[in-house]
């Protein structure tokens, strides 16, 4: 055998090693230290209660409306933890948008960061180190991942601490 033909051999393994160990040390663990923690919830700003699964119809067909009902849909959900993100996307019915809640902050517009936003606009906080988002239930609470452990309903958005503010309802898209 010669050795360009030995060297070609090795050379892909080698390079799908390389690329395998890289990406163990640049991707976060699915329950990496930057999940929700006790410390970022607020308990004296509000309560969080359990969801009933009461109308249904149009869950995730792309509306406020369908929003809020997928979120209805999948009240006590503990799948859902630590995807935060895919959850507020799946209500619009789309997935695989945004990598993350700060950076569906980051690219989203208008933001508002006062003022009570409307049912199924998003809601964000600057927690965990990919940030937080929830749909608004248009009365100054919200749906979200994390809400006593599961999918929930928060009174307020100060249930978590260090609230961002608001982007307008609309299917996610870049």
């Amino acid at each position: 055998m010669r050795t360009t033909d030995l060297l070609t051999r090795l050379a892909k393994p080698a390079a799908a090693l390389a690329l395998a160990a890289s990406a163990a040390v640049f991707a976060p663990a699915a329950n990496a230290s930057g999940g929700i923690t006790a410390a970022d919830v607020n308990p004296a700003a509000g309560t969080f209660s359990e969801l009933s699964e009461a109308n249904l119809t149009g869950a995730g067909d792309g509306t406020p409306a369908g929003a809020v009902a997928w979120y209805k849909a999948h009240a006590g959900s503990t799948g859902w933890e630590h995807y935060c993100e895919k959850a507020a996307e799946n209500s619009y019915g789309v997935t695989g948008v945004w990598a993350s809640a700060n950076a569906h902050w980051n690219g989203a517009s208008p933001k508002h960061t006062s003022g009570k936003p409307p049912a199924g606009s998003f809601v964000y906080w600057n927690i965990s180190a990919y940030g937080h988002v929830g749909i608004a239930d248009g009365n100054g609470g919200f749906y979200a991942t994390s809400v006593g452990g599961k999918i929930g309903h928060g009174s307020s958005t100060s249930y978590f601490n260090n609230y961002r503010g608001w982007t307008p309802a609309a299917v996610p898209r870049h």
